[in-house]
């Protein structure tokens, strides 16, 4: 039973790591939804948190943070990959250099924005994820998922935004693409909570616990 849980941890961290490596690259377009303007990654991005809460309930708070600090490495060794591949000097019959350049080379503050709201912000929601439950005493598994959510993506949203374009766009704009995005970010973890229940649930093997004690001690 360990080992198959064992196993599974590293499923989790793997759609953990490529959710975020999406997130990075995908998040370069600006998409339409509803009439709010939001990054084309947010979805992808969403799926971290989702990934995060489940270690956190099943592996506890140090396994939870050691994937967090593991995302935020990969997080730079990507960047520093895709910048070699940019510099690299591009064959003389190809011309899409600057459609490249322009889709994967983020301005530096971009970059700084968005490692500092991801390492605040997955901090925040194991922290929030864990004194849920220990609040509730193990109860309402629905809760701890979305209460440590939004509290986390409302801190990401907010730092992210401000460190990107502050001073950049007018102040009622930057409120405004704020509001946006933790609007669409609430929608999603709303989505999500069915496929928590079953993630967790095909996690522990199918046991009916309802978020009582962790099958892997914290």
């Amino acid at each position: 039973m360990f080992k198959e849980i064992e196993s599974k941890f590293y499923v989790i961290l793997c759609v953990y790591i490529t959710a975020l490596m999406v997130a990075n690259v995908a998040s370069s377009k600006v998409i339409t939804l509803f009439g709010l303007f939001v990054p084309a990654g947010f979805v992808a991005y969403s799926l971290t948190f989702l990934m995060t809460d489940a270690v956190s309930e099943i592996w506890g708070k140090d396994r939870a943070k050691k994937v967090v600090i593991l995302g935020l490495y990969m997080n730079i060794l990507m960047v520093a990959l895709l910048q070699i591949s940019i510099h690299l000097p591009a064959a003389p019959f190809w011309a899409n250099q600057e459609s490249y350049k322009l889709i994967l080379n983020g301005s530096i503050r971009i970059v700084g924005a968005s490692l500092s709201a991801y390492l605040v912000s997955q901090f925040t929601d194991v922290w929030a994820f864990l004194a849920i439950k220990k609040l509730t005493g193990g109860r309402y598994l629905w809760l701890r998922n979305n209460g440590s959510t939004y509290l986390s993506q409302a801190v990401d949203t907010m730092i992210f935004i401000t460190l990107a374009f502050y001073g950049l766009v007018p102040n009622i704009a930057l409120i405004n693409m704020i509001i946006a995005q933790y609007v669409v970010k609430v929608g999603i973890t709303i989505i999500n909570t069915p496929f928590f229940y079953a993630l967790v649930y095909w996690i522990r093997g199918g046991c009916k616990e309802e978020g009582g004690s962790n099958l892997i001690h914290n």
